[in-house]
């Protein structure tokens, strides 16, 4: 039998998260957040498939590291078209590998919808567009009457800019360097419960309102409230969004939010000769594992519980 031959071959660098923050000088961001398929084909690649011979074969990580100098250099009307984008990847390969015959590019968008407020669109704070869902659950015990909860999860956002972490304990163990300003992300979940217990009084409560109105808090606080920019950390930012639900909503007894760190960590583009770091930070890769999560249930003082009941 004749020695088999590669009929076909590709090879490259899948899910490459890319997010690009394009700043303007009125104070407008813009983002872009792109994950990148990037696959390169040529017969000179047969040898490392047939013979185990690797020279022609540029590595996959090189292909990343492609992905970001691009996502860094080129123009920012370029970035915000995936079209443009992939075609420049793929341009750029085929034309400084001259043993590359094809370079296929596949940008998928992850697209973030600017927040609005007023009917004003929001500088640099965005929601993953995309519904969040609802949810609801009631247990109804003949002792203890009724008990109504509602709530919310996979609302995904992000702002780029108006977070820090500063001031936090440090000792041996500790690698993290402190942020005087961040780009901050989460996908909330939050959940209220209602004071009352009889029945007829909760099938009166205006449950629509209360939803969208503890959405409201959580967007506003997120992009707007100062305290959430002076105290900065997910912990403080929290506590903000429960207190303005309990303080606008009286028939709420507590609530409850867990709000995940999605890590947005610039690409050290040095080796590249590009600086991407600290305040020139443009391109970000995602992480997705591990994360930070920050948990908590905030509820009225323990006076304040007693007399509604």
């Amino acid at each position: 039998m004749e020695t088999s031959i590669v009929k076909s071959q590709a090879y490259g660098k899948d899910r490459v998260r890319v997010v690009r923050v394009i700043r303007h000088s009125s104070g407008l961001q813009e983002i872009v957040d792109y994950s990148v398929l990037c696959l390169l084909s040529g017969s000179a690649f047969a040898p490392s498939y047939t013979k185990g011979d690797n020279r022609l074969v540029i590595a996959t990580d090189s292909q990343k590291n492609t992905v970001y100098y691009l996502a860094k250099t080129l123009p920012a009307a370029t970035l915000l078209v995936p079209e443009l984008f992939a075609m420049e990847v793929a341009t750029f390969m085929v034309q400084k590998y001259k043993h590359v015959t094809e370079c296929r590019v596949k940008v998928t968008t992850r697209p973030w919808e600017r927040m609005q407020f007023e009917g004003a669109a929001h500088r640099h704070s965005f929601v993953r567009e995309g519904k969040e869902v609802r949810w609801a659950e009631a247990v109804n015990n003949e002792s203890n009457g009724c008990r109504v909860v509602g709530g919310f999860l996979d609302l995904e956002v992000l702002k780029t800019t108006n977070s820090s972490f500063t001031g936090f304990w440090r000792d041996e163990l500790t690698t993290l360097p402190e942020m005087a300003d961040r780009m901050l992300s989460t996908k909330v979940q939050c959940q209220w419960q209602f004071t009352l217990r009889d029945t007829a009084q909760l099938r009166r409560l205006p449950y629509d309102s209360i939803y969208q109105g503890a959405k409201h808090h959580t967007l506003d606080v997120f992009a707007n409230d100062e305290r959430s920019w002076v105290h900065a950390s997910v912990q403080s930012t929290l506590y903000v969004m429960a207190d303005r639900i309990l303080r606008q909503f009286g028939v709420v007894d507590d609530v409850y939010y867990a709000l995940p760190n999605i890590h947005y960590f610039p690409v050290d583009l040095g080796k590249l000769g590009l600086r991407n770091l600290a305040e020139d930070a443009e391109v970000y890769m995602p992480l997705a594992d591990p994360s930070g999560l920050i948990t908590a249930t905030v509820s009225r003082p323990p006076v304040e519980r007693k007399a509604r009941l």
